[in-house]
């Protein structure tokens, strides 16, 4: 079966949360203990809706099921659970760097492209819209991706969760010119 990449709709807001929360719970247990994996999995698989409706948001879609899910933003918010209340201005293509957001991959279909697509599909878009640069926040099991897509580690990050638990995370950034159309 081969999963499609299309645009994120409204409607897929509770299939992309469940698939967040299972992706969490699954392969975070490798990275964090118990109660991080926990706490990720209640704040940081929250979908920011403001990503479906600025078009920026993709997922991959394999026998009617959302099997990964991902995007980019042009708002001044890097992650979920650090920013309530985050100034979501517009970023500056000339100056800031665009926003990956929000990966999630189910456990059976982590290794078969699915992210890399994404992620090149929010290069592509980004790019578009002027941006030269890209900038995240991983958590841990996100590193070899980022790495592997050309994104060069910034500086390790505490990310404190709203109940006070904290994730070890990774600022990574990447020129938008490395990216070679696949």
């Amino acid at each position: 079966m081969e999963a499609v990449l299309r645009l994120a709709v409204a409607a897929d807001g509770p299939a992309v949360a469940e698939l967040a929360r299972a992706s969490v719970l699954q392969q975070f247990p490798a990275y964090y203990d118990g109660a991080q994996t926990a706490s990720a999995a209640e704040h940081i698989t929250t979908l920011d809706m403001a990503l479906i409706d600025d078009g920026t948001y993709y997922v991959h879609e394999a026998g009617g099921e959302i099997v990964a899910a991902g995007g980019w933003s042009r708002r001044n918010k890097l992650f979920n659970a650090s920013t309530a209340g985050a100034d979501e201005r517009l970023l500056d293509p000339a100056t800031e760097p665009a926003r990956i957001r929000a990966m999630f991959v189910r456990a059976d279909w982590t290794r078969r492209g699915l992210g890399r697509a994404i992620l090149t599909a929010c290069t592509e878009a980004a790019r578009a819209e002027g941006f030269t640069r890209l900038a995240l926040m991983s958590t841990l099991p996100g590193v070899p991706l980022y790495k592997a897509f050309g994104f060069a580690e910034v500086e390790s990050a505490d990310l404190p969760m709203p109940d006070g638990v904290v994730l070890a995370g990774v600022a990574m950034e990447r020129p938008i010119e490395l990216e070679e159309h696949a």
